[in-house]
């Protein structure tokens, strides 16, 4: 297990600048995930970590050895790539006994290895198998295994579950933390699926135009964004998000059209532009607040999704219990206090 140390990492492709200084630090033993939305840099940025990317400008350390100039090889770090990656010709045993094999480690310590492998990750029956005989989430499972027979000291994941259909994503997404808590192996997660980043991190580094636009704990990008970016980003169903001004009293957001909404603590300037955000499970029915009028109910069960239109623009609010909500129904909807968000509309930064 080692440390991984981002420093000021600079990549050009040609002319353009793809990532532009990023500096993130991830402690021994951390599953750190890049996530953001399609061209931010993430896969790219974990591409340089793995040696397969010629760094521009900048560091990357591995366990205090800065590794600008080793070959991938010798970084000590396994990967999990998207497409699986396999051999088709080789059964899953080979599969996985291949990296030792080109090491050259005894046969008695690479059967320790796969067996082993195979034993956490429940393929001991399939060791026999070509992959062509395996589903999707079993061919991911070989490919995390022949990762762990090479007890890396770094493990790097790209996309590994964006070709699994929705309820193997998330049964592999348990494995995998579950595997992490197991060998407790440093790794780096990239996705652009931020209900993986949120479900599966103890850190999430959330990528923009090849900048970090914000790094935590999940719970504290989702309580505390920095930004809009992060705000909309971050979250499902999404963050509402509302135009408005600073109330002459400087303790209320006027939203255009619509009613004052009293907001603690703000620290910005009479009149001065702004956009206010509340989270859907952040609305309640009330008598004070944003008076609406519902367009689109969806029952999924576990809760109700209203959408619904005001005049301070579309809002959506999700509730646990089972209201009889019907298309035209006039409601009012109550922000709760202690989790309003207030954004200078002019940077986009939080007030």
């Amino acid at each position: 297990m080692a440390e991984v140390s981002i420093k000021g990492v600079q990549k050009y492709f040609g002319e353009t600048h793809i990532i532009k200084g990023v500096d993130v630090s991830i402690t021994d033993g951390e599953f750190c995930v890049l996530v953001g939305p399609s061209g931010c840099g993430k896969s790219t940025l974990l591409r340089m970590i793995a040696g397969l990317e010629e760094i521009s400008g900048g560091e990357i350390e591995i366990g205090n050895k800065v590794v600008n100039n080793v070959a991938p090889k010798e970084r000590d770090i396994a990967m999990v790539f998207q497409n699986y990656a396999l051999y088709p010709h080789m059964k899953v045993y080979d599969n996985m006994a291949f990296s030792l094999k080109l090491a050259k480690a005894p046969k008695a310590e690479i059967d320790r290895r796969v067996q082993e492998a195979a034993r956490i990750l429940g393929l001991e029956e399939l060791l026999d198998r070509y992959p062509r005989q395996l589903s999707g989430g079993q061919r991911q499972r070989v490919a995390m295994g022949r990762a762990i027979v090479r007890d890396p000291q770094v493990f790097l994941f790209d996309e590994p579950l964006s070709n699994l259909d929705a309820q193997l994503r998330v049964q592999m997404r348990t494995e995998i933390k579950e595997l992490h808590q197991r060998l407790k192996t440093t790794s780096v997660y990239v996705t652009h699926d931020q209900i993986e980043a949120m479900t599966m991190a103890d850190k999430i580094v959330v990528m923009h135009d090849g900048i970090v636009e914000q790094t935590g704990q999940p719970l504290d990008l989702y309580d505390r964004p920095v930004n809009l970016f992060v705000a909309g980003f971050i979250g499902s169903p999404a963050m509402n998000m509302l135009k408005g001004r600073i109330a002459a009293n400087g303790a209320a957001v006027q939203l255009n059209g619509a009613n004052e909404i009293a907001v603690a603590g703000l620290r910005a300037t009479p009149g001065q532009e702004v956009i206010f955000g509340v989270r859907p499970e952040h609305l309640t029915l009330g008598e004070q607040g944003i008076a609406s009028e519902v367009v689109v109910v969806e029952p999924t069960g576990a809760e109700i999704q209203v959408f619904a239109k005001s005049p301070a623009g579309a809002l959506m609010a999700v509730f646990r219990e089972r209201h009889e909500f019907h298309p035209g129904d006039r409601i009012t909807l109550t922000p709760d206090p202690a989790a309003i968000h207030v954004f200078d509309a002019a940077n986009g930064k939080r007030i």
